[in-house]
């Protein structure tokens, strides 16, 4: 067919995208169970994973007992407007590397899908990560995403009267917002 031509192109020319190939934690969590989706590592190679909101605790538990024992980090971000809120968390592998177990760092990403309707939710992890006290805080103070059984779930950031999250792709700034008492 040649490039000009006003043929359609059957659904069989259209090249379908492989799978990423689950990575080593991946691969674990499959030999143990776990459902998850295995997305593409991220520009530096850290393996990442799709976990539903649902399973988000066990597997963060599997994880910790598996050697991932510090979070060095937890997000969100916004695809965009009317697309999904991620919440992610990035795990190490710290006291391997301490310890001398290990010469090179292991690292895991793990991904929360969420729908941006109603108000998105997921378990907090803090009862296994005490540092996702704060992470998961700001979280919701930025995104709108509420962390069940979190013991302070209240806004980090903004002031507690705030109306929006102002990191949502979606937000739409107040013209005026008056502080009280702020000094």
């Amino acid at each position: 067919m040649s490039p000009n031509s006003s043929e359609k192109q059957s659904s069989a020319d259209v090249p379908v995208a492989a799978s990423p190939q689950p990575g080593p934690v991946s691969q674990w969590l499959n030999q143990q169970g776990f459902d998850h989706d295995a997305l593409e590592p991220d520009h530096l190679g850290v393996e990442q994973i799709g976990v539903e909101a649902l399973f988000l605790q066990v597997i963060t538990a599997a994880l910790k007992s598996n050697g991932f024992d510090y979070l060095q980090c937890q997000g969100g971000y916004d695809e965009g407007p009317g697309e999904r809120l991620v919440c992610f968390y990035h795990f190490v592998a710290m006291a391997e590397l301490i310890d001398g177990k290990r010469d090179n760092l292991r690292e895991v990403r793990l991904k929360v899908f969420l729908s941006r309707e109603g108000e998105p939710s997921l378990p907090s992890i803090y009862g296994l990560f005490r540092g996702a006290d704060w992470q998961e805080r700001e979280t919701f103070d930025m995104f709108g995403i509420h962390f069940e059984g979190h013991p302070h779930p209240k806004r980090l950031l903004m002031p507690e009267d705030w109306t929006g999250w102002p990191l949502r792709k979606d937000y739409v700034q107040p013209d005026f917002y008056e502080m009280q008492d702020a000094y």
